[in-house]
């Protein structure tokens, strides 16, 4: 049982716990008040939903390594966590007790946040801070998380460009390098991911049927914390076969054919590329044009992700059924359209034919132009 002890001037709650340590739960200054939370805490015993105030003791930045430890998330997903704890949520909350972390603490972090991050980045941090908070909710630690119902403000979220296929041609004919033109091609008729093209090995590019596999195990590249390792695609519905139009099959073989390395897009060493040195070397300044040299822009500030945007956008207009465009992209249609659409051949041939009718109106003289670009890479 609990019982109200008088202690100057305050009334303090007290009980024995199972350990036989007398504990104080909570402190009152009307003895009113105290009698309340000992039957309380009578009834939450009975009910076995009483939680120990010493578990909640605990600061934030002595749970965080508890969480981490039995917390499983991929390296890429770690390493964003690391940088969110380091950078904004320790420095603001470490010092504080968990029992101590109150629903204005999150909000006024939140504001903070928001004056020099943006909505979506202020979302991933409170993100993270509410499944800390709530593994201490599970652990009996304190009753309730705090960061629960928070909203953050999502703001005007621009919409990102898309190329026609005559953009991504001039795109591709700036590139100093013919396999990094290859490389932007392949994204922007294939839709796929930076990771999974700069990972691609050519044991999983089937120019027989004209097909590109995303290895379940190996089909992505990661770089965390300036280390390129070969892991898992984004999700388990990123592992798909990527069937080509012809001419993309036929530039590919070409391209395979010079240099020989099992990276089908290789660094100029033949190893793995760097997104960031992608960006600097050939993405950026081709799509962004230089004033000085008379070199005007394309789609000033697209990223090389807004290629699978481009895919995406390609695909609609040519009608190409909605399940045919998710599994393509590596993406799963939610509910019931999920469940009962299904892709046939014909919905694929018919997609892959748009693509090279798409192609072929951006090489209405010679359609083999690009392939007597390339050049072997190393």
């Amino acid at each position: 049982m609990a019982w109200v002890e008088k202690r100057r001037t305050k009334f303090r709650v007290r009980l024995r716990m199972p350990d036989g340590t007398v504990t104080t739960d909570s402190v009152h200054d009307a003895r009113a008040d105290a009698v309340i939370r000992a039957k309380e805490i009578d009834v939450e015993v009975a009910r076995d939903t009483f939680i120990d105030p010493r578990g909640g003791r605990i600061p934030l930045a002595d749970w965080v390594p508890i969480w981490q430890s039995t917390h499983q998330a991929s390296p890429a997903t770690w390493s964003a966590y690391r940088s969110h704890l380091r950078l904004h949520i320790l420095p603001a909350l470490g010092p504080l007790p968990l029992a101590d972390i109150r629903r204005q603490h999150i909000k006024t972090l939140a504001v903070t946040l928001g004056k020099r991050l943006s909505p979506r980045s202020v979302t991933d941090v409170i993100t993270v801070l509410s499944m800390i908070l709530q593994e201490a909710v599970e652990d009996r630690r304190i009753p309730l998380n705090p960061c629960r119902g928070i909203r953050i403000p999502k703001g005007i979220r621009a919409e990102r460009p898309h190329a026609t296929a005559d953009q991504v041609a001039a795109i591709v004919a700036r590139q100093p390098r013919a396999s990094d033109g290859l490389m932007i091609l392949t994204a922007a008729y294939t839709g796929m991911r930076w990771g999974e093209l700069a990972g691609l090995h050519r044991d999983n590019l089937d120019l027989t049927t004209g097909s590109i596999y995303v290895h379940p195990d190996v089909g992505a590249l990661h770089e965390v914390e300036g280390k390129l390792y070969l892991g898992p695609p984004k999700t388990n519905d990123s592992v798909r076969h990527i069937r080509l139009p012809r001419f993309l099959t036929n530039l590919l073989a070409t391209h395979l054919a010079e240099h020989p390395h099992d990276t089908v897009f290789p660094g100029a060493r033949g190893h793995h590329q760097r997104r960031s040195n992608f960006n600097r070397r050939a993405w950026t300044p081709s799509v962004s044009g230089d004033p000085e040299r008379g070199i005007p822009p394309v789609l000033p500030g697209m990223h090389f992700h807004d290629l699978r945007h481009t895919h995406k956008t390609w695909l609609i207009e040519d009608g190409i059924p909605e399940i045919a465009q998710a599994r393509r992209l590596g993406h799963r249609l939610a509910g019931v359209r999920g469940i009962y659409s299904h892709v046939t051949e014909p919905m694929i041939n018919n997609l892959i034919e748009a693509l090279q009718r798409r192609w072929e109106t951006t090489q209405p003289d010679s359609p083999d132009t690009f392939v007597r670009r390339l050049r072997p890479v190393a």
